[in-house]
């Protein structure tokens, strides 16, 4: 791991727990003495941390992290819940076996992860998790629905659900990917779209429910 890395999972961290809460500032200096390190690699991860939608640049004042309120959040959900599953509707027809045991070794990936039960691989799942419903729209083969979860899908949302996953959660996610797979192989696009359907709804409940509720360990 080089030191941007590291710069960049602990900043993301403080975000998620509300070390930095939205609106606030990652001051360079700050983070320079609490880590050790110089500017380089805090500049570094910043500029991921801008690219990612975590933080935001601000001309003379630096980075800030980026608000999102509770109607944003949903509305985001409200939106995906709509198109998504127009995405596997579409792609049931038009799944190639490449794609298939793309979404296949994603599953995969991402169920050995979950087992090891380390809140450190949460993110790795989520990214994996990008790739799985990237790889949906991608079989999907529509520009104009590609361009409105390219706007509308915001990474630093569907990333966070995950870390507000209990175990049970987790594992529920799991299953729907299994169950999409499913659906998908046997073409059937109503069905993989109900469980595309269920799949975010359980994601949007883990993200807006109230912070005093169990988290995952």
């Amino acid at each position: 791991m080089t030191a941007a890395d590291r710069v960049y999972r602990v900043i993301k961290r403080r975000i998620l727990e509300g070390h930095y809460p939205a609106g606030s500032y990652v001051r360079e200096a700050t983070i320079g003495q609490e880590l050790e390190l110089s500017r380089t690699p805090i500049r570094e991860a910043l500029r991921r941390l801008v690219s990612d939608g975590w933080v935001e640049a601000i001309p003379h004042h630096g980075a800030r992290v980026v608000s999102w309120t509770q109607r944003d959040v949903e509305e985001v959900f409200e939106l995906r819940v709509l198109l998504e599953p127009q995405v596997v509707r579409r792609a049931a027809t038009r799944m190639t076996p490449g794609s298939l045991a793309a979404l296949s070794s994603l599953a995969e990936r991402m169920e050995a992860l979950s087992y090891l039960g380390d809140h450190e691989v949460v993110d790795e799942i989520a990214m994996l998790n990008d790739r799985f419903h990237a790889e949906l729209v991608a079989a999907a083969d529509s520009p104009r629905l590609q361009r409105l979860l390219e706007t509308i899908v915001q990474i630093p949302v569907s990333r966070r659900s995950f870390h507000h996953y209990t175990e049970e959660e987790m594992a529920g996610s799991m299953r729907h990917h299994r169950e999409l797979i499913r659906a998908l192989e046997a073409g059937d696009g109503e069905w993989g779209a109900s469980v595309m359907r269920a799949h975010i709804l359980a994601a949007r409940a883990a993200q807006i429910r109230p912070t005093t509720a169990p988290k995952r360990a």
